[in-house]
Order: structure tokens, then sequence, then C-alpha cells
């Protein structure tokens, strides 16, 4: 997955300079651009396909399904969640199971028209872009998946990561709000890189405390903070327990965070402790290399661990590195100058939670940076887009 990741950057790069240009044009919809953002990644990524307006058909399809797949995974919105024998009433008698067979007629139905698309642009012969579809249906013989199979896999790939990546980088801006001496850290950190260039991936090992600020920012805010749950396929013990094999475990992020023993002043947002050797529990060494994002709880466990991780990892740090970069994100004042209260813990609830809408004032950090995002802009676009060539 490493170096497949690495052969995506292009396009996050190109997604990051739309999102840029967004959030200086319309500060306050900042949550559309970075669902934008995190959707138009992982579609591009998935289907080949790249994502201008956010109006297109299939993509409106495919986001309004990771919504209802994230509404229906949160614990207890059905009376079966409490009540487990409900799920052996007969479907006429159960509306929770209608509903599923519903949501997923519709998900099966756009997933295979999204496979079909792909297969319909390699049989037509001519430039098919790379993608996860084109991957599989090029290699679908070793794979030994159905065509369903695996336009689930990589469809489900589509609600895991966009709604995520997105939902993160939400709180990475409250707590650049809330705390902005470590916005000035990590803007003292990417200007020292990087001089007067935007930063890239090339820079990743040279911005430590870029990495650690985006980690802490999961672990004090934990996007899935309930955990995706888990079922035992046998028979297993622990500290004397016995559990049956069909045993659902939640890995309940939020207290894994909080483990006072791992995570010292635990409720406290801390980037330091990846950073200085005085925590001892999270500090490792070299800084080029760590902290990272790989194989943190945040995405899982296990045979399910999160398959998207490494590009999920580049994007948050691009991300993170180029509005240091670029932007001054400031709480907002009265007419007195005085700060505005802003809570901490204002999120959503759900299987994915983000903080409620707040807002807060985006400045550009310089009229130079301005142009040279835009200029740099039309001239991925020019490559990404208007060429044709969609090589990446």
């Amino acid at each position: 997955m490493l170096a497949a990741a690495d052969s995506y950057q292009p396009v996050q790069e190109y997604e990051s300079l739309k999102l840029l240009a967004a959030l200086l044009r319309e500060p306050s919809k900042y949550e559309l651009w970075f669902e934008q953002y995190a959707s138009g990644v992982v579609f591009r990524i998935g289907f080949g396909h790249w994502i201008e307006t956010g109006q297109e058909e299939e993509f409106l399809r495919i986001i309004a399904v990771g919504k209802n797949v994230e509404r229906v995974a949160s614990p207890g919105v059905y009376l079966v969640d409490s009540l487990p024998l409900l799920q052996h009433m007969p479907t006429f008698l159960a509306p929770f199971k209608q509903e599923a067979r519903k949501l997923r007629a519709e998900e099966l139905s756009l997933f295979r028209k999204l496979l079909y698309d792909v297969r319909q642009s390699m049989t037509r012969g001519g430039s098919t872009p790379a993608s996860f579809m084109k991957t599989f249906l090029e290699n679908q013989e070793t794979f030994k998946l159905s065509d369903d199979e695996g336009a689930y896999v990589i469809g489900t790939l589509f609600e895991a990561g966009s709604g995520t990546t997105a939902a993160a980088m939400m709180s990475f801006c409250l707590a650049m709000c809330l705390f902005p001496a470590w916005q000035q850290k990590i803007q003292d950190e990417v200007d020292g890189a990087t001089g007067a260039r935007m930063p890239g991936f090339e820079d990743v090992p040279q911005l430590p405390t870029v990495r650690a600020v985006i980690k802490e920012v999961l672990r004090w805010r934990p996007v899935t903070a309930g955990g995706v749950p888990h079922q035992l396929i046998k028979d297993d013990e622990y500290e004397g327990y016995h559990f049956a094999a069909g045993t659902v475990f939640h890995a309940n992020q939020w207290a894994i965070h909080r483990d006072p023993e791992l995570y010292p002043d635990a409720d406290t947002f801390r980037p330091e402790r990846w950073l200085d050797p005085k925590f001892p529990q999270t500090y490792r060494e070299p800084l080029s290399k760590y902290p990272n994002l790989q194989n943190y709880s945040c995405f899982g466990f296990g045979r399910r661990i999160c398959p998207g991780q490494s590009i999920a990892e580049r994007s948050l740090i691009l991300l993170t590195a180029r509005i240091a970069w670029a932007l001054d994100l400031q709480r907002k004042t009265d007419a007195a100058g005085a700060l505005l209260p802003l809570l901490d813990y204002d999120y959503t609830a759900g299987f994915n939670v983000q903080p409620r809408h707040f807002d807060f004032d985006i400045f550009p950090r310089s009229a130079e940076k301005v142009r040279m995002i835009h200029a740099a802009l039309r001239m991925a676009k020019e490559e990404c887009i208007d060429s044709g060539s969609n090589k990446h």
C-alpha cells in the first residue's frame, strides 16, 4: 500500500491546491471544502474520475450512500442494538431488516455502475486512468473475486475514507483556533524547512511538529470515537473471561486514547508528547520518521485495519503543512477585540463525529502566497484535467 499510495500523490497535490483556493474564496464553507477534498481524492483513486463541481451524479449518489452507512452503523439507531433477540424476527415484521435490504440494493447498484463504467472504458481501448477499480479488473482472476465482491471492496473504501479525513481536518481547525501557539510552531517549522516555496511530500521528514500536531488531533478528538465493531470468529478467553464466537466488541477509541498510563494528562491537547523524550510512552526516534500514523489505533486493528491508512496519512500531513504555510486560522472576536467563546467539545453524534459548525476567520499569510497558490492550481489543473491524459 505504501508504494501504491506514492503513485497517487499527484491527485492529493492537485486536490489540496483546490482546497486552499476554496478556503481563501469562501472560508465559511470550510466543511464543504474539506469534504470535497477528501471525497475527490478517494473518488479519483478508486474509480479514475475527477470531481470538479461536486454536483456529478455518481459522486452525489456515493456521498448519500456513505451518509446512510454512517447513520445505520451508529450504535443504538435501531432497537435491535439493545434487544439482540429481535434479529431473529422475520423480515416482514422487522423494519430494520427492510431498510438494510433497501440500502444494500442501492449501494450495490451504484458500485456495479462504477465498475461497469471502468470496464467499458478499458474495452474501448485508449487510455483508462489508473485506479483501484482498473487494477482489480486487470487482475480479477488473481484476486478470485466476483464483480460484486470487487465492486463492494472498492466502493466501501470510498465510504470509509472520505468523511473521516474531512472530520479530522475540521478538528484540526478547531485545535488551531483553541491553541494558537501550536499553529505558530508548525508555521515556523514549515517556513524553516521550505523557505519561500510551498511544502510538498518531499518535506515530510523535516516536519515532525506537523506530524505530531495531526497525530495529537486524532488522539484528542478521534473521528470514530466509539470504534468499529469486531465480531469474534471463534471462542476466546481474556483474563479469566470467556467470550463465545459471535460476540461483538467495540474498540472504543475515546477510551483507548485516554489511557492515563500511555497518555498522561490525556484530556489536554499536547502534541509535545510525540516530540519530547520526557514522554517515553509516546516519544520515538528518529524524528525524521516519527511520529507517524502507521498502525495508529485510530485506523483500527487486525485484519480489518484501514487499508487506506497510508493515503489518509499523506492527505492529513500535506493539508496540515500547506494550511500552516498559507493561512492563519483565528478565533472570532467581538467589537472590542475580545475572543468570542469557542467550545472545545461541541461535536456531532454518530458513528463518525466532527465539530459542529463554528465560525472562525481564515486569513492569507501573504499576498505572494495567494498568488503562488493560484499559479500552482492553474498548472496542476492543466496537467491533471485539461490535458486529458489522466495519467496519474
